[in-house]
């Protein structure tokens, strides 16, 4: 018995060895030919503010270009749906953010499930939302100011936000709940046609991520009333926090990410996984994610897994407070 129990354990461990081969081959092999990130929002935001780099630095650390494919729209649900039908094959891969852990509670007919239609490989930067203002259009400057401006004169003003149920939109929802304030709601289709027009003064304020922010802050284009953090940002360090102003419970990031349309081969995965975190440590990479107010992170894998995991059941507690809808 002993001996037919050990040669049936050879027997399996070679089958595994035979079925394995292949997929490391493969893994060994990519990528061999062009790679599409499909980026689900218009080009110019915040996602585009880290998926070009990366895309430019993977594409000369793999010798194969990675290309960026923008379908915009439907608070980042179009992209995303387009990624999690493409083949499984390691060509095809959905650069995610905050804002899909949002959607499955305020779309009800999405078809796909950002915890079942993908593999969660890596995130690649993290921004605090920063509170924005024309300065044409808001007196105010700092949040004690913003917040008494916005009890004053409910729903006179209105804020912009890079789509119905993107994070933008939460911030400012979750801002709302915090203060006991109402400011309307303004969606766009993503971030950069936002900001164009908060900076044109056709929108009040913005939610914004520091990513496509930071520029006209520094420029003296908008002003900042304060960011979503518990730390002060390098990109723009005479910015407070909501945690200095006396609104310790108002955080809010914006999370960038890679996942892969379920089916990926692991050894695809793990491969992406190492070259990403290769690429976030380059000092080219570091410089553009610091200007851009990001940190360089190191969540991959199942523990990236389950912040996308812990982040869907957070907002869909802010969505049922407040009530938000697609406007």
């Amino acid at each position: 018995m002993l001996k037919q129990l050990r040669f049936t354990s050879l027997i399996k461990q070679a089958l595994f060895l035979v079925c394995a081969a292949p997929l490391v081959v493969m893994a060994q092999e990519w990528p061999n030919k062009p790679v599409t990130f499909v980026v689900p929002f218009p080009a110019g935001g915040g996602t585009d503010a880290f998926a070009r780099p990366l895309a430019a630095q993977l594409t000369e650390q793999l010798g194969k270009q990675f290309i960026i494919d923008n379908r915009g729209g439907a608070g980042g649900t179009v992209g995303a749906s387009v990624a999690a039908k493409a083949a499984p094959d390691g060509y095809t891969w959905l650069i995610g953010a905050t804002h899909h852990t949002i959607a499955p509670s305020m779309y009800k007919n999405l078809d796909y499930n950002i915890e079942k239609s993908f593999i969660p490989v890596a995130m690649i930067a993290n921004v605090p939302q920063v509170l924005v203002v024309n300065p044409q259009k808001v007196s105010a400057r700092n949040t004690k100011e913003f917040v008494e401006l916005m009890k004053k004169n409910p729903g006179k003003y209105n804020y912009a936000s890079a789509g119905s149920g993107t994070v933008h939109h939460l911030a400012g929802e979750l801002f709302k709940i915090q203060t006991g304030t109402f400011i309307t709601h303004i969606p766009y289709r993503g971030a950069g046609p936002a900001m164009t027009d908060l900076l044109a003064g056709q929108v009040d304020l913005e939610f914004d991520g520091l990513a496509t922010s930071a520029p006209q802050i520094n420029a003296g284009k908008l002003v900042a009333i304060a960011l979503a953090s518990n730390k002060r940002s390098p990109a723009v360090p005479n910015v407070p926090t909501f945690q200095e102003a006396g609104l310790p419970d108002y955080q809010v990031s914006t999370w960038y990410s890679i996942f892969a349309p379920a089916g990926t081969p692991k050894p695809i995965v793990d491969k992406m996984i190492a070259e990403v975190q290769k690429a976030l440590n380059t000092s080219n990479l570091k410089a553009i994610w610091e200007k851009n107010g990001s940190d360089t992170p190191t969540l991959t894998g199942e523990a990236f897994g389950r912040q996308v995991q812990a982040d869907v059941a957070r907002w869909s507690v802010v969505v049922k407070k407040s009530g938000a809808t697609l406007d």
